[in-house]
């Protein structure tokens, strides 16, 4: 464009120019001589115009060669800025084998951000006039709203956490089932298994439970005893099948104390006792849920037996509701239990 422009002002001057020296000096002649050799005399206006077109020759030439070098160092900036979309891309989608090359150094500096980074969208970006980023943010906004996509291209590890969140929606959305997860748990995420498993153990029979039971979580064995003798969806567990159940799943103090809250409700005081005796005789951590299910029935005597023959500084809640019952002050045990949730 420019070229175009310089070559026709070129031209209008080596016009003019040679206009003015044809008229002012018509009869001018003049002879060159280079090494030795004479050449023919030529009129004045002619060789200055063939000086102008020299120069003019010379002049587009060294344009076009930064034209042509400043072409190339587009290019590049133009292929780094595609690169430099890959990798955003990959930021956002928290790929971690990344490995982008530049060859611009202004580009590289950012790849040594970019590429060690991970980006999160905090609110809607719109379109940004770049299909694959565009699409890659949609990608994003869809698993956000719960949507599940394809996410093979990108490929990406099974831990990353579009990935199981991406499962998770296709659970969700009923595109895979209970028993497909439970049945594969290898192919899905440890949280997934286990939100799989909770809302399987709402319902289903103690034969599909037990199947499964490698795979018992904390969150699962609460469902689980939850419908022990309940009014709805009920399930007949003996105790060893239940004591079996527990040792399978890490629980702390807390947890079976509220277990014991839970199966409350529904499950028999002798059958309850029985369990958390049982318990108690085979790890110490469930000493405590037995002590409130004693107190909780009303077993004082046998409560108070376990507290004299323990440590002083052991039991200390239970120690000062037994103190209270013995000077006949009736609480609810549940007041004395920090850890009770039920």
């Amino acid at each position: 464009m420019y070229i175009k422009r310089y070559t026709i002002a070129a031209i209008i001057l080596m016009a003019l120019v040679g206009s003015y020296f044809y008229i002012s000096f018509p009869d001018d002649n003049l002879s060159i001589s280079v090494l030795g050799i004479n050449f023919t005399a030529l009129p004045l206006a002619l060789l200055i115009v063939l000086s102008m077109l020299l120069l003019y020759l010379a002049s587009v030439g060294h344009m076009l060669y930064y034209s042509i070098i400043g072409s190339f160092k587009m290019r590049k900036y133009r292929k780094d800025s595609e690169i430099f979309v890959d990798s955003i891309c990959d930021a956002l989608v928290g790929k971690l084998e990344r490995s982008h090359h530049y060859k611009t150094d202004r580009y590289a500096l950012f790849a040594k951000v970019i590429d060690n980074a991970r980006l999160e969208m905090i609110g809607e970006i719109g379109t940004t006039g770049d299909e694959k980023l565009d699409k890659t943010i949609e990608l994003l906004s869809k698993i956000k709203n719960g949507e599940h996509v394809d996410l093979k291209k990108y490929r990406l590890q099974p831990k990353n956490s579009l990935v199981q969140q991406n499962q998770i929606n296709a659970y969700q959305n009923s595109e895979i089932s209970e028993e497909q997860i439970l049945n594969n748990p290898d192919k899905y995420s440890e949280k997934l298994v286990t939100l799989a498993f909770s809302n399987y153990a709402k319902t289903a029979p103690l034969n599909l439970i037990e199947k499964y039971k490698a795979l018992l979580k904390k969150e699962v064995l609460f469902n689980i005893v939850a419908r022990v003798n309940a009014d709805e969806n009920i399930l007949i567990v003996s105790t060893d099948s239940l004591i079996s159940m527990f040792s399978g799943v890490e629980l702390n103090e807390a947890d079976l104390i509220n277990i014991s809250a839970s199966l409350s409700n529904h499950m028999l005081p002798d059958e309850r006792i029985k369990l958390f005796q049982k318990l108690s005789e085979s790890s110490d951590i469930a000493t405590p849920a037995y002590l409130y299910t004693l107190f909780d029935l009303e077993m004082l005597a046998p409560a108070k037996d376990i507290l004299e023959n323990s440590q002083p500084d052991e039991f200390i809640h239970f120690k000062a509701y037994q103190a209270l019952r013995d000077c006949n002050q009736n609480f609810s045990i549940d007041l004395f239990i920090p850890h009770k949730v039920y």
